[in-house]
C-alpha cells in the first residue's frame, strides 16, 4: 500500500522540515548552507514561492513555504533532489541523503504563521547553537530585521506587517 497523497492548498503555508538520513548533516561547512540558499533562488525563478521564514540547521531545516503555481510535493523534491545532487558530488557519496519525506503540516491563520516564525527562528537557541536568534547566521531573521538585503523568494514579505513585529 502506498503513501497517502499530500493536501496541497495553494493559498496557505506551509510548515516544512527536512532531516538529513541518519541524522548525518546536512550542512557541513559554509559552502553547504549557501548551495541550498542558491537552489532556493534557483527554484523561485523557475516555479515562484513564498518563503515566510527558513532556518537551515546542522542535520535538517526549517521552512515557512507556500507555493500557489505548482504543488508543495512537486516544489520540495525538484528543491531536495538538487541539493543531494549538490551534496553526493561535494563528498564523493551516493544514494540517500535526506532521512524520509519531509514533515509538512498546514498553517491555517496568521497565529498559526507567526507561532511557526517563532519556532523556526528560535531553534538555534534551543539547540544551543546560539544564545539569541538574531546571532544564527542561517536563519530568516536577520531579514526582519532588515539587516541585509532579501533574496528574491523572500520579497513578498516585505509588505506584511505581522512577520516585522517582535518575534517574542
Amino acid at each position: 500500500m502506498g503513501r497517502a497523497r499530500r493536501i496541497w492548498v495553494p493559498h496557505l503555508f506551509y510548515h516544512i522540515v527536512c532531516r538529513g538520513n541518519r541524522r548525518d548533516p546536512l550542512f557541513k561547512e559554509t559552502n553547504d548552507f549557501r548551495a541550498f540558499l542558491h537552489i532556493l533562488e534557483q527554484f523561485h525563478e523557475k516555479i515562484p514561492f513564498e518563503l515566510a521564514s527558513y532556518c537551515l540547521m546542522t542535520n535538517h531545516f526549517h521552512l515557512q513555504l507556500r507555493s500557489q503555481h505548482e504543488s508543495i510535493s512537486k516544489v520540495m523534491a525538484l528543491i531536495n533532489k538538487r541539493y543531494a545532487n549538490y551534496y553526493n558530488t561535494r563528498y564523493g557519496l551516493t544514494g540517500h541523503v535526506f532521512e524520509k519525506r519531509y514533515f509538512s503540516k498546514i498553517i491555517n491563520d496568521d497565529a498559526g504563521m507567526l507561532e511557526v516564525s517563532r519556532y523556526i527562528h528560535l531553534n538555534p537557541v534551543e539547540a544551543g547553537m546560539v544564545y539569541l536568534p538574531e546571532h544564527y547566521r542561517w536563519s530568516s531573521l536577520q531579514f526582519y530585521h532588515q539587516i541585509t538585503p532579501l533574496p528574491s523568494f523572500y520579497e513578498h514579505r516585505r509588505t506584511s506587517p505581522i512577520f516585522f513585529r517582535n518575534y517574542c
